[in-house]
């Protein structure tokens, strides 16, 4: 059975306006920043925040209609957050497949993205006026948190609740987002609190699953270890130099040089690994 049946009708219509939005079936092949954003947007991905949003609008009981601007506007939101991470990593491959900027090029990576992001806080904007102002604050907070996350790199002693704060600002704002829509639409002030509480740990998890797969090599879309190779600090990894010092000098002895290569990286994965911090 399709676990996802239920969400079907709803991602179609959120689908639907997407690919409006970006030029619908016939684009002009000329127009490098909607290529670009097609490029992102229209790819196989999981539309988790659409789901969210309705889900937290079902349990108020939104009508489906009033759930697809705040829907369209997070997976927008979304995705030109990925097209900005892309660039600041250099990522060349994303779900197995060339980047904006591997393709395009870093400018048209950039622009795109604030096309995308744009094209969101106008149709907040025109939806209402207080959803809108919520996702400005969002965008503002993942802004800061991806700027953190970037100042963090090669800390190996970052403390767990500033890891946790990146998670929750990268990730969880956004997903809070996703409730908070549904709150204010449905008039629930109790609900706004809440649903952003809920959302924000939901991406805390979120952020938690992505790191476990970099280290354990189960996310087909993203080379394993990439994080080691970025500097990134992630949980697993934070948690292995805090149980084992002398792995936490070889990984600052590594991340030293200019740039880290596929088997050292690999090395050092298999020594996170070895310490059991996955299972903790």
């Amino acid at each position: 059975m399709d676990q996802f049946a239920a969400f079907k009708p709803f991602l179609s219509v959120v689908e639907g306006q997407i690919l409006e939005l970006l030029g619908g079936e016939k684009p002009k092949p000329e127009d490098s920043l909607v290529a670009a954003a097609r490029h992102r947007c229209l790819q196989s991905g999981k539309r988790a925040r659409p789901m969210l949003v309705k889900i937290f609008g079902d349990t108020l009981g939104v009508p489906e209609g009033k759930l697809v601007d705040p829907a369209v506007s997070a997976e927008l939101i979304h995705a030109a957050s990925l097209l900005h991470d892309d660039v600041i990593d250099n990522g060349m491959y994303r779900r197995n497949k060339p980047t904006v900027n591997a393709r395009w090029g870093n400018i048209v990576a950039v622009m795109g993205g604030d096309l995308l992001l744009s094209n969101a806080l106008l149709r907040l904007a025109k939806f209402d006026a207080r959803v809108a102002q919520h996702g400005l604050a969002v965008v503002s907070e993942m802004t800061r948190a991806a700027i953190n996350e970037v100042q963090a790199r090669g800390n190996l002693d970052l403390p767990l609740e500033e890891l946790k704060a990146i998670g929750a600002g990268k990730t969880g704002s956004l997903f809070g987002f996703c409730g908070v829509a549904a709150a204010i639409v449905a008039g629930n002030e109790d609900a706004v609190r809440r649903f952003d509480a809920f959302g924000r740990r939901i991406g805390i998890a979120f952020q938690m699953a992505d790191d476990i797969r970099d280290i354990s090599g189960t996310d087909e879309g993203k080379p394993q270890y990439a994080d080691l190779q970025s500097r990134t600090m992630n949980l697993p990894t934070l948690i292995a130099v805090q149980r084992d010092p002398k792995l936490k000098k070889r990984i600052a002895e590594a991340w030293s040089w200019s740039a880290l290569t596929a088997d050292k990286a690999k090395e050092l994965g298999t020594a996170v690994l070895v310490t059991g911090a996955l299972d903790e």
